[in-house]
C-alpha cells in the first residue's frame, strides 16, 4: 500500500515538473514522425494481465527506422516519460520488473513466475544492467535467439531475486543507479 501511494504521488509530481517540456517534446515528435508521436503496446503486468503501455514513438512509421529525434528520445530516456501515466492508472510501479510483450510472461515455469506477482516497473535491476541492450544486440548475428537465450533469462533471474528482496531501501538504490550512479554493484547482477 505504501508503494502504490507513493508512486502515484512521485508520478503526480514528476509529470508535474515534467509537464511543459513533455508537451513540447511531443508536438516536436508528433512533427518529426508525421503522426500522433506516440506508442502504444500491450505488455503483461501483474498477475499476467494484458495492459497497454505508453511511450513517445522513436521509429518513423514510413520509414520504420529509427529517426535521429528518436534516437535522442532513447537515449534521454524521453521516450519512456508517457509510462507515467501508467503509473498513476495503477499498472505500473517506478521500480519493478520491465513489462514483457506477450508470449514471454507465458515461459515463466515453476519459481520463475513469482515475477508476475508485482507491477512492472519503469526501471528495475535488470534495466539498470541492460541499459545498453540495443547495442549490445547490435553486436551478435542473430540478435532474437541472443535475447531469447541469453538476455531473457537473464533477465528472469534478476527479477526473481528482486521478488524476493524487494524492500522499500532496495526500491530507492534502484532509483539511485537509474539516474546518479548508473552501475549496480553486487547481487544479482554479480550472481552469475
Amino acid at each position: 500500500m505504501i508503494k502504490k501511494c507513493s508512486d502515484r504521488i512521485l508520478a503526480m509530481a514528476v509529470l508535474l515538473i515534467l509537464l511543459v517540456p513533455l508537451l513540447m517534446i511531443w508536438i516536436i515528435n508528433c512533427w518529426n514522425m508525421r503522426s500522433n508521436g506516440l506508442f502504444y503496446q500491450t505488455r503483461i503486468g501483474q498477475y499476467g494481465k494484458p495492459f497497454t503501455i505508453y511511450k513517445l514513438q522513436t521509429i518513423h512509421p514510413k520509414k520504420r527506422t529509427i529517426s535521429k529525434w528518436g534516437s535522442f528520445l532513447r537515449a534521454t530516456k524521453w521516450d519512456e516519460v508517457p509510462q507515467l501515466f501508467n503509473i498513476l492508472k495503477g499498472e505500473m510501479s517506478f521500480v519493478g520488473p520491465r513489462p514483457d510483450i506477450p508470449g514471454y510472461a507465458d515461459r515463466l515455469i515453476g519459481e520463475d513466475r513469482i515475477i508476475l506477482q508485482y507491477k512492472p516497473g519503469l526501471t528495475g535491476i535488470a534495466s539498470i544492467k541492460y541499459r545498453d541492450e540495443e547495442a549490445l544486440l547490435a553486436t551478435v548475428q542473430n540478435p532474437l535467439v541472443y535475447n531469447d537465450t541469453i538476455i531473457w533469462p537473464d533477465k528472469v533471474r534478476i527479477n526473481k531475486w528482486y521478488a524476493q528482496h524487494q524492500s522499500v531501501l532496495l526500491d530507492c538504490k534502484i532509483l539511485w543507479c537509474t539516474f546518479w550512479q548508473r552501475d549496480w554493484k553486487g547481487s544479482p547482477i554479480s550472481d552469475q
